[in-house]
């Protein structure tokens, strides 16, 4: 009978070690599968950005003229709500490509402002995810000499 017992007794020890490792091994995977996402979601607002900044760069150079912003960009522009918009499309590597192989776009839009001179061209720029997602949007304004 004192045989049997510590049998019975090391089978549960055996038991709650095993329980102890696979609750630390589900916390593991957790942990690094949530790394994963954020470093994913890292990698794609740095690219974001840095097209971004490319674009808005090369709005100030074209002076803000939307059709020479999207010739430089490889892009194109297209009538939205009647004002007239710059669209690049950009590949899961963040390459310009067509619309049918594209995961972002970025948009650029004129936005017309009263009480601003007439050499400033002010606009929004911004880049979202084709599901809708907005990754980033900001102002970007040039002028015309």
């Amino acid at each position: 009978m004192n045989r049997r017992s510590r049998s019975t007794l090391f089978l549960m020890e055996q038991l709650i070690v095993v329980a102890v490792f696979a609750i630390c091994a589900a916390a593991c995977v957790r942990i690094l599968s949530a790394s994963y996402f954020m470093a994913t979601e890292t990698k794609e607002m740095n690219n974001a950005i840095r097209v971004a900044e490319s674009s808005a760069e090369s709005y100030k150079a074209t002076e803000g003229d939307l059709q020479k912003t999207a010739e430089v960009l490889g892009g194109s522009t297209v009538s939205i709500n009647g004002s007239t918009a710059a669209v690049v499309f950009y590949d899961k590597d963040w390459h310009v490509c067509s619309e049918s192989d594209a995961q972002y776009m970025l948009r650029m839009v004129k936005e017309p402002t009263a009480d601003a001179p007439a050499t400033l061209h002010s606009g929004v720029l911004s880049i979202e995810k084709l599901t809708g997602e907005l990754i980033l949007t900001f102002p970007v304004s040039a002028t015309t000499r």
